[in-house]
C-alpha cells in the first residue's frame, strides 16, 4: 500500500464516521420525538474504499398502515363511547339511574296505587299529580339533554372538518417538500428524511379525523383517499364541506359531510364501522342520540294513550287525559311521534296552582266543557261523585302493567308494558355502552401494540445508538493510528533526504 492510498483510506475514514456520527447524534437528540424516524448512514465498499452513499430512513409501509387504522379505528371508537357515557349521564343519571323516566314512572305507579287505595284523600291525589309532573318533567329533559347532545355533536363536526381541511393544506405543503428534496437533494442530505417526518406527522393527525389511505407515487408524491374510497388528496387538497347546525330540535335533521362531493356515512353498531371521529360523531348524532330519543317518544306516547279519556258519546273523540302534548291528541298507531317527550306535561286541569282539580284523577271529566249548552259532562266516569271511588285509579294501575305495541325503529321491545319498556330502554342503552366500551378497550389495546411495533421498527433506541457511537469512534480511533503511521513515514523519509 502506497502512502497516497494509505491517506485517502485514513481521509475516507473521517469522512465516514463524520457523516455516521452526526446521523447517530440526530438520532440520539430525538430519542422522544414520536414523529421522527430513525436514518441510518449506509456504507458500500468499492475499489477505492468504503463510504456512506445515502442516508436511510426507516420505513416500514405496511406497519404504518396498520398504525394509522388503529389510530382511525381508536379514535371513532373512543367518540362513540363517550356519546353513550354523555346519555347515560344526561338522561338516567348515575348507578342507580336517579333521574331516569322508567325510576318516576316506578313513582307514579306508586304514588297511583296509593291513591286507588285511598281515593277520598286529596292528599294522595296531589302526590299523584307531583309524581305525574316529575315524570313529565324528567322526558322533558332528557329530551333537552338528548337534543344538547346532537348539538354538541354537530359542533365537534363542525371543528372536525376545519381540522381536516387545514391538515390536508399542511399535507400539500410537506408533500411539495419531499417531492423537492427527493428529486433535489443529495443522497446524504437529510432533507428528505425531515420532510417525509413532517408529512407522517400530518397523516397520523388525519388518521385521527377519518380513516385514511395512501398510495406512493412517482418522485414521492403521496395521494390520499379515505376508507370509503373518496379522494382526500392527490396533488391538491380536496375540499371537505359542512353546514353547521346551530341548534337541535326534536326532528332535526343534521346535514352531511362531504369530502370531495362524496358524503361522509356515519358509523354503525356499538362496536362501531366508524374510522376517525368524524363518522362517529356524525352517529352519535344521526343515529344513537335520534334512536335513544324515539324511545323517550315512545314512553310519552304510551303515556298520553294509557290516561287517556274516551267520553261515554261515541261521536266524541278520545282526548289526553292526565298527560297532554303540544299535538293535543292521542295517537292511534303505534308509531313514535317526533318531539313527544319534550312537550308532554301534566293537565293544568289536574295542578291545583293553576286553578285544577286532582280529584278529576279519579273521577274523570278533565275533558268536559262547562260552557256548553247543555254543559259537556260525558267524561266524567265516576257519575255519582263517590268520594271511594277507585275504579278508574284502579284502570290506570292495571294498564301500567298492560302490553302495548312500540314503534321497531325504536330500537327496543316492539310489545311489553310501558313499565317494562322503560326499564328496557335503560338496559338498551347500558347494553350499547357496554359493548362499546368492551370494544374501546380492545382498539385501545391494538393501537397500543400497533404503536409499539411501529415504533420498535422505525423509532430511537438508545441502546443501539450508542453502541454504534462506540463503533463509530473505533473507526475514527483506526483512521487516526493510519495517519500518524504515515506522518511517522513521512517523517523517517525526511529525515534521510536531509
Amino acid at each position: 500500500m502506497s502512502l497516497t492510498t494509505a491517506l485517502n483510506n485514513a481521509q475516507a475514514i473521517f469522512n465516514n464516521t463524520g457523516t455516521q456520527s452526526s446521523v447517530v447524534s440526530n438520532n440520539i437528540a430525538n430519542a422522544g420525538n414520536a414523529d421522527y424516524t430513525r436514518r441510518q448512514a449506509m456504507l458500500t465498499t468499492d475499489m477505492t474504499g468504503a463510504q456512506v452513499v445515502k442516508i436511510a430512513r426507516a420505513d416500514e409501509p405496511s406497519l404504518q398502515k396498520a398504525f394509522l387504522g388503529s389510530t382511525s379505528d381508536d379514535a371513532a371508537q373512543q367518540r362513540l363511547l363517550k356519546g353513550y357515557e354523555d346519555i347515560q349521564s344526561g338522561t338516567i343519571g348515575g348507578n342507580n339511574n336517579e333521574i331516569a323516566p322508567a325510576t318516576y314512572l316506578a313513582a307514579l305507579q306508586t304514588a297511583m296505587q296509593t291513591y286507588a287505595g285511598s281515593p277520598s284523600s286529596t292528599t294522595a291525589a296531589q302526590s299523584a299529580i307531583n309524581a305525574a309532573q316529575d315524570l313529565s318533567n324528567s322526558l322533558n329533559n332528557a329530551t333537552t339533554a338528548v337534543n344538547g347532545i346532537r348539538t354538541d355533536a354537530d359542533k365537534e363536526i363542525s371543528s372536525d372538518v376545519d381540522s381536516l381541511n387545514s391538515l390536508l393544506q399542511q399535507f400539500q405543503q410537506v408533500n411539495d417538500a419531499v417531492k423537492t428534496a427527493t428529486a433535489t437533494a443529495g443522497p446524504t442530505s437529510s432533507a428528505l428524511s425531515d420532510a417525509m417526518d413532517q408529512r407522517d406527522a400530518v397523516l397520523k393527525q388525519i388518521s385521527q379525523i377519518v380513516g385514511v389511505t395512501t398510495v406512493t407515487r412517482p418522485n414521492g408524491d403521496m395521494a390520499l383517499y379515505t376508507s370509503g374510497g373518496a379522494t382526500l388528496f392527490e396533488t391538491i387538497p380536496r375540499q371537505v364541506t359542512f353546514t353547521p347546525t346551530n341548534s337541535y330540535t326534536d326532528g332535526t335533521v343534521g346535514n352531511n359531510v362531504y369530502i370531495d362531493g362524496v358524503a361522509l356515512d356515519p358509523g354503525q353498531g356499538a362496536n362501531t364501522t366508524a374510522q376517525g371521529s368524524l363518522q362517529a360523531a356524525l352517529q352519535v348524532r344521526d343515529d344513537v342520540a335520534p334512536t335513544y330519543q324515539k324511545q323517550l317518544d315512545e314512553i310519552a306516547r304510551g303515556l298520553v294513550t294509557m290516561f287517556s279519556e274516551k267520553s261515554s258519546d261515541p261521536s266524541k273523540p278520545t282526548l289526553p287525559g292526565l298527560f297532554n302534548w303540544s299535538g293535543g291528541t292521542v295517537p292511534t298507531d303505534s308509531t313514535a311521534v317526533a318531539g313527544m317527550a319534550g312537550t308532554i306535561a301534566v293537565n293544568p286541569k289536574l295542578i291545583t296552582s293553576q286553578g285544577g282539580d286532582p280529584t278529576l284523577l279519579r273521577d274523570g271529566g278533565i275533558n268536559n266543557d262547562p260552557s256548553g249548552t247543555p254543559p259537556d259532562t260525558s267524561y266524567t266516569v265516576n257519575t255519582s261523585g263517590d268520594s271511594g271511588y277507585s275504579d278508574l285509579l284502579d284502570s290506570y294501575v292495571t294498564g301500567m302493567d298492560a302490553k302495548m305495541d312500540f314503534d321497531p325503529n325504536a330500537g327496543s321491545d316492539t310489545n311489553a308494558s310501558i313499565m317494562n319498556y322503560a326499564s328496557d330502554s335503560i338496559g338498551w342503552l347500558e347494553g350499547q355502552r357496554s359493548s362499546a366500551n368492551t370494544a374501546a378497550e380492545n382498539t385501545s389495546a391494538a393501537l397500543s401494540r400497533s404503536s409499539e411495533v411501529y415504533s420498535n421498527q422505525t423509532g430511537v433506541n438508545l441502546d443501539e445508538e450508542l453502541t454504534l457511537m462506540m463503533d463509530i469512534e473505533q473507526s475514527y480511533k483506526a483512521g487516526t493510528k493510519i495517519l500518524n503511521a504515515v506522518n511517522q513515514m513521512l517523517q523517517s523519509v525526511l529525515d534521510i533526504a536531509s
